[in-house]
């Protein structure tokens, strides 16, 4: 089992900034929690869970159009955490926030319960 908790969600006015952390624990194999993909995911209301950011346990990082140059993703390996740095936070960016830990060793894909963001004056 691998357990995903999220942290660091508010509100915030268009132009600010927030850093989104994720923990992951459990009792899964080792290997789980060592060779990853972990990213965030987010969803507006009405719209459909999108992608925002991933970061692989090499470091390389990808990123969605939206967001690049604005936020960005990294992590501890030796804390299992990843954390979303967002800058020049705009009203679109409201949603909520998940995390996401993708392995080859798990057939499962890990999801956090979504810590909400919400960007407005």
């Amino acid at each position: 089992q691998v357990q995903l908790v999220e942290s660091g969600g508010g509100l915030v006015q268009p132009g600010g900034s927030l850093r989104l952390s994720c923990a992951a624990s459990g009792s899964a194999s080792g290997r789980i929690f060592s060779v990853n993909t972990m990213g965030w995911y987010r969803q507006a209301p009405g719209k459909e869970r999108e992608s925002v950011a991933g970061i692989n346990d090499g470091g390389m990082t990808n990123y969605a159009d939206s967001v690049k140059g604005r936020f960005t993703i990294s992590r501890d390996n030796a804390k299992n955490t990843v954390y979303l740095q967002m800058n020049r936070l705009k009203p679109e960016d409201t949603g909520v926030y998940y995390c996401n830990l993708d392995s080859p060793y798990s057939s499962y894909d890990y999801w956090g319960q979504g810590t909400q963001v919400t960007v407005s004056s």
